[in-house]
């Protein structure tokens, strides 16, 4: 089994007062973390929002029946519980009303649930997001050596762990993950009225990684106001199939202020969604795939690590540009991302340096990869 990097962090908090909430998307691991730490306890129970009868128990919850649901369990285990109807008040109940019991909750839309959790729940609970498996557990796996090797198979296929322990089948679990997931449960989201044109949003986003995206252009382009626009990249962002990098403007009256770029979390569910698998040597858009793959990369370790880091892109009117920026205790680091390590002699724009004069700058490629990523 692969290891994840959550499993030690939420193990830790294991008889603490306190919730324990895994946000993420629906097959990135949630549960088989949760049954790898409790493979060997018999005071579990577990309970699925997906259910309708267990929808129907948590109707007009009381602590008489909070303590009969238990019964001689110290764990509750809710897996999809934003699927339940004012989960965080019902998670509340048992917190303060059922002596000796720890909550353990999943979902797969922080759209849902982080709004039926946060006030109820506010100081009652430790929230952690999950993604698709990281390079560095991959690493950890495996070996270096090996993991790097992989990495143009990554870009292709991703990291959901059904299609990294699955090597030959990638394609058909990638389209059965991306018809099941984005397609049924992100369109019961919010009411939204014109699926089809969900999809084409979502198409229209893989072909502009990398590039910065115009809610006027793309709504043009599809057939929807530019509001509807940001509504729905706001579902599919709050559904972990996306992520927004806004742009970094402090001092430079030339610097864009209010654009965006887009990137998917994992770039099998991107290339699912334009049907385009083919190899990286074969490939247009390597360079695009590249920048998304080390970025999400680098975010998820972030994320994993609790830093507080501040992330943007930097671009002129006059078109000079810097991939990413990290703003971290108060320092600026600046990166540019090259697949063609003889690509990688790049130069941090003047006017960047000029402005940000104690701003680091580095190119990362495959060959150093590693350094940024683990």
């Amino acid at each position: 089994m692969i290891e994840r990097v959550l499993k030690n962090r939420v193990n830790s908090l294991l008889g603490g007062q306190k919730a324990i909430v895994i946000m993420g998307a629906r097959q990135v691991g949630k549960s088989t973390l949760l049954k790898d730490l409790f493979a060997n306890r018999q005071d579990v129970l577990w309970m699925n929002g997906d259910d309708q009868d267990v929808r129907n128990l948590f109707d007009n919850l009381s602590s008489t029946r909070a303590k009969a649901i238990i019964g001689k369990n110290n764990i509750l285990i809710i897996d999809e519980a934003q699927r339940i109807t004012d989960i965080g008040l019902k998670i509340k109940l048992f917190t303060d009303q059922v002596e000796g019991v720890q909550v353990i909750a999943t979902g797969s839309s922080s759209f849902e649930l982080a709004n039926r959790l946060n006030e109820p729940l506010t100081g009652r609970k430790r929230e952690f997001k999950m993604f698709p498996i990281t390079f560095s557990e991959m690493v950890n796996h495996t070996s270096l050596l090996d993991e790097l090797r992989m990495i143009p198979h990554r870009m292709v296929y991703g990291y959901y762990p059904e299609v990294v322990t699955n090597l030959g089948d990638e394609k058909n679990i990638l389209k059965e993950l991306a018809d099941s997931y984005l397609y049924r449960d992100i369109l019961s989201l919010d009411n939204i009225s014109k699926p089809e044109k969900l999809v084409k949003l979502l198409q229209a986003l893989a072909l502009q990684i990398g590039e910065q995206v115009s809610y006027n252009e793309v709504g043009q382009l599809i057939g929807i106001d530019p509001k509807t626009v940001e509504k729905y990249v706001d579902v599919l962002e709050k559904s972990y199939v996306i992520f927004r990098l806004g742009s970094f403007s402090r001092n430079l009256r030339n610097e864009l202020k209010n654009s965006r770029k887009i990137y998917f979390w994992d770039l099998g569910i991107r290339n699912a969604v334009i049907g385009n698998f083919s190899n990286i040597e074969n490939r247009a858009d390597v360079g695009a795939l590249w920048e998304n793959y080390v970025i999400s990369e680098r975010m998820k370790k972030k994320l994993y690590s609790d830093a507080f880091t501040n992330f943007w892109f930097w671009r002129t009117q006059q078109q000079k540009e810097v991939d990413l920026i990290e703003e971290e205790d108060g320092k600026m680091h600046a990166y540019e991302f090259k697949w063609n390590p003889k690509k990688a002699n790049v130069k941090v724009p003047d006017s960047f340096a000029k402005a940000y004069p104690d701003a680091t700058f580095d190119v990362i490629t495959n060959e150093n990869v590693e350094e940024f990523i683990m």
